[in-house]
């Protein structure tokens, strides 16, 4: 078992209440010590998303010889030398803010320990990778200032590219991609650009690289794109700056999409999105991914701070002790 902690920045589950939270197993299986899960995007309503919130909470403490919902970095290291896997929660957008910068405050009590603002559309935070992005507003940069203030990770997924150029100039805290991919290999608006990369970089932040299948241009073997896709960056910015971050929706055979969504708007036709393209690897993946990289003359120090430490240090400088 490798010492250094295993991280996957980001992953999914459906946005129920009653939904079994334990194929979360799989994470500890593979060799993950955490897991970032997302408890709420832009389309989501905010009644959707507390009570999505309220019911991991309570799934996670009432299975405590397996599971610790982390706040710090202390119970990321202690969950892990106990065997169990830690978890904290994700943000993807800012409708579930309401407007006022002081519920971020909320969300980080409730286990939020990473936000980025737009979900692929425009809002009255910024733009979308899948809009016509004008950048930061003003009460964008209050929610940024806000979120360094209350010790969230600042995350820039899903953001265009001025937006998220513009999150990096105003946070105080490095910056990350939780789950982003390379647009110079796979040219997709959810790819980031090697501006971005640097820019991410320069911060003293990370990237996740995802194993989405249409962001990766792979089939059904994901470990060598995602290998691909992280030497790439390492190539352009070194290894303290990429990371892992799944990206996988566990499907539990349920659907947590709001009544009224209009999926054509949030994922749309321009993107190439359906069930085919979208899925991609699992948890599952991460040996794989070693052996490609070990194969490309990466050692342990390299794989460790990829497999986890990178975000070990950011975590370090943005989570404030509670």
């Amino acid at each position: 078992m490798p010492t250094a902690i295993r991280w996957d920045a980001h992953s999914c589950l459906p946005l129920l209440s009653g939904i079994d939270l334990g194929v979360l197993r799989r994470h500890k299986q593979a060799g993950f010590d955490f897991v970032s899960i997302n408890v709420g995007m832009d389309m989501n309503p905010i009644d959707q998303v507390m009570k999505c919130i309220a019911w991991f909470r309570h799934w996670l403490t009432q299975h405590p010889d397996e599971f610790v919902l982390a706040g710090s970095l202390a119970e990321i290291k202690a969950a892990k030398a106990a065997g169990k896997l830690a978890v904290a929660f994700d943000l993807e957008g800012s409708t579930m803010l309401l407007g006022d910068v002081a519920m971020i405050e909320v969300y980080r009590d409730l286990g939020v320990r990473q936000a980025h603002l737009v979900y692929n559309r425009n809002n009255t935070v910024g733009g979308g990778c899948h809009d016509e992005d004008k950048g930061l507003t003003p009460y964008g940069r209050d929610v940024v200032r806000a979120i360094n203030r209350a010790g969230i990770l600042m995350d820039c997924s899903h953001n265009g590219e001025r937006t998220s150029l513009d999150v990096m100039e105003t946070s105080e805290r490095p910056v990350i991609f939780s789950h982003a991919n390379a647009r110079a290999l796979v040219d997709h608006q959810r790819n980031i650009t090697d501006r971005q990369i640097e820019a991410c970089a320069a911060t003293g932040g990370v990237i996740g690289v995802n194993g989405i299948r249409l962001f990766l241009d792979a089939q059904d073997n994901f470990a060598e794109p995602m290998a691909r896709h992280i030497d790439y960056m390492v190539q352009r910015v070194g290894p303290d700056h990429v990371g892992i971050g799944v990206d996988i929706s566990f499907d539990l055979g349920v659907d947590d999409h709001p009544k009224h969504e209009d999926r054509s708007y949030w994922w749309p036709a321009s993107g190439r999105y359906n069930r085919t393209l979208t899925g991609g690897a699992g948890p599952e993946v991460l040996p794989e991914i070693e052996q490609h990289l070990r194969k490309r003359g990466y050692d342990d120090a390299a794989i460790d701070k990829i497999f986890g430490l990178n975000f070990v240090r950011v975590a370090e400088q943005t989570w404030r002790a509670q």
